[in-house]
Order: structure tokens, then C-alpha cells, then sequence
């Protein structure tokens, strides 16, 4: 129940994040990165399955332990921000070694993003969690 908590609230934070970077923020950028890579719609299905296991992971993996074990919030933030990196650099990379036509830059910028959003997402899911959970 912790897990499910937790999770949800980082749902809501990632997602509008993630609206706000793609859709006005960066939208210009990976329009000119990836170009004809892009789908002209989202697949909805897809975006939200994602959100839905990256906050669980971040959950389970980070904010979780971090309350438990009554860990700093600079070490959470930390731990955060390297999931971030560790999950964006998979996907990122992996695009980058198999997909012709995938950006470096792109690449790049998006593993900073993953780290920023991800460290966001962290640093509210474990003040949140502190309040609501009792920590």
C-alpha cells in the first residue's frame, strides 16, 4: 500500500513535467532532433504504462527505502536523480545504438531531463510520504 501511495504521487508530478518539457519546453527541439521519428499522436496507452511503472519503480526502489531507513532528503535527492539517469540513459542510449537517424544531442538533453524530472518526482514523493505515510 506504501508502494501504490507513493506512486501515486509521483504520477501527477511526472506527468505534468513531462507535459510541460515536451509539449512547450523542448517541443521545438525534438521536432528538429528526431524529426520524422515522431508520431504525429501519442499513444496514450504506452505514455501512461509508463508512468505508471517508472513511478513504481521510483517508489520501490527510492523514495520507499529512503523513509524507512530515515534517510537524508540530500542523500534521496541524490539517489533519485541517479535512477533518473540510470532508466533515461537506457532508453536513450539503446535508441542511439539502433535506431539510424537518433540524435546524440537529443540523447543527451534527454538523459538531463530524465535526472531533473526523476529528482523532482523523488524530492515531492518523499516530503509527501513523509506527511501522509507518517515517516
Amino acid at each position: 500500500m506504501k508502494n501504490l501511495t507513493l506512486a501515486a504521487i509521483s504520477i501527477p508530478v511526472l506527468l505534468v513535467l513531462d507535459l510541460l518539457w515536451i509539449g512547450v519546453i523542448a517541443a521545438g527541439f525534438y521536432k528538429a532532433e528526431l524529426g520524422p521519428l515522431l508520431r504525429p499522436d501519442i499513444v496514450w496507452q504506452a505514455a501512461v504504462l509508463f508512468y505508471v511503472i517508472y513511478a513504481f519503480g521510483l517508489a520501490f526502489f527510492v523514495v520507499r527505502p529512503a523513509l524507512e531507513s530515515g534517510q537524508a532528503f540530500k542523500r534521496t535527492a541524490l539517489a533519485g536523480a541517479f535512477f533518473g539517469l540510470v532508466a533515461f540513459a537506457t532508453c536513450d542510449l539503446t535508441n542511439l545504438a539502433t535506431i539510424a537517424g537518433w540524435s546524440t544531442l537529443e540523447t543527451f538533453v534527454d538523459m538531463g531531463w530524465g535526472v531533473i524530472a526523476t529528482t523532482i518526482a523523488t524530492t515531492v514523493s518523499y516530503f509527501a510520504g513523509k506527511k501522509l505515510l507518517g515517516y
